[in-house]
């Protein structure tokens, strides 16, 4: 999978991330390393979409470039800072402008809190002028859909999945960031309701200027809200291209397969055949070469020997394929 060089990244982005690292202690000295050096970069206004199976280490990097947990190597340069190299006090600063939606609506909201509270909550840690910390508040709710009057008092159990969706998004709306990462937020969520927090997302991207990442393993979802995709496959990245190419024309095995898996609405399309066989290794003894190997269709000795480098193989697509698809 990708190596740990940085060419591909573009000058002046929003968000930068260089050679990334994550690791886990465990029992008996061990450590599992989720993420395994990778790099990437966001620009302003631009959707990031960052994909992959459970497991492969993408809401790791959404949570590390949060710093939570701090990385265990690499750079996240956001607005030109490397928050690795920041203070604590410093992180909860630039926090103002950098805000996560978590994966679990539900869980993620207190539930001995009432919805004005929680919202208000990063205004109240952030500090600063208390006088419009109301409007504010109301102001964020009334964009995700939600009437202030009727809810405010209210609190979790009160709310369907969708709803405590909302919230989380007025919670990280408040404090009108400019970079937003959302952690699988419509996984949890009915097909319906994932629609309108979709839609939802969309128009709180246009009305406040939101730069996102959108961590998904949904490759039909993060298509339609995503300007850029990259994949994960088990702590690398193995291509990035915008979402158009990327669907039109895969580079690497492990995409083609994920775009295979995805089904097809139409009932006189036959099925598919399982695109990828096997299972992700551990990450605890991850394979020698490429870390696909063991599961690709497309494997040669090269393969199971020397791992691949992130290279161009068009203009704006990358991947880290010894043969890629595309030439």
């Amino acid at each position: 999978m990708a190596g740990s060089g940085t060419a591909h990244l573009r000058d002046g982005a929003l968000l930068r991330v260089e050679d990334l690292v994550v690791e886990y202690p465990l029992s008996g000295g061990r450590r599992v390393r989720a993420v395994s050096g990778i790099s990437l970069d966001v620009a302003e206004g631009e959707t990031l979409g960052l994909v992959g199976e459970s497991g492969c280490g993408k809401s790791t990097t959404g949570r590390a470039i949060m710093q939570l947990p701090r990385p265990t190597a690499g750079r996240v340069v956001f607005e030109g800072r490397d928050l690795t190299e920041l203070g604590r006090t410093d992180v909860r600063r630039v926090r103002r402008r950098l805000q996560m939606v978590f994966q679990d609506p539900v869980s993620s909201l207190n539930p001995r809190r009432r919805v004005g509270d929680l919202v208000a909550e990063p205004l109240v840690i952030a500090g600063g002028d208390s006088s419009t910390r109301r409007e504010r508040v109301r102001e964020a709710l009334m964009a995700v859909g939600l009437e202030p009057d009727l809810i405010w008092g209210r609190r979790r159990h009160e709310f369907s999945g969708g709803q405590c969706q909302r919230i989380c998004i007025a919670r990280a709306v408040v404090m009108r960031p400019r970079l937003l990462i959302c952690d699988e937020p419509v996984s949890s969520l009915d097909v319906s309701v994932q629609a309108q927090i979709l839609n939802l997302l969309e128009d709180m991207k246009a009305r406040f200027g939101l730069t996102m990442v959108f961590i998904s393993h949904d490759l039909a979802v993060v298509k339609n809200v995503s300007d850029r995709i990259a994949v994960m496959y088990l702590g690398k990245l193995c291509e990035t291209a915008p979402a158009e190419r990327l669907h039109r024309s895969p580079a690497h095995p492990y995409t083609a397969s994920l775009l295979d898996s995805v089904p097809v609405p139409d009932p006189s399309v036959p099925p598919r055949p399982a695109p990828v066989r096997g299972e992700p290794p551990s990450p605890l003894a991850p394979p020698p070469g490429c870390r696909f190997h063991t599961r690709c269709p497309r494997a040669q000795d090269r393969c199971r020997a020397e791992e691949p480098v992130v290279r161009q193989v068009e203009p704006g697509h990358f991947a880290a394929c010894h043969f890629p698809l595309v030439a």
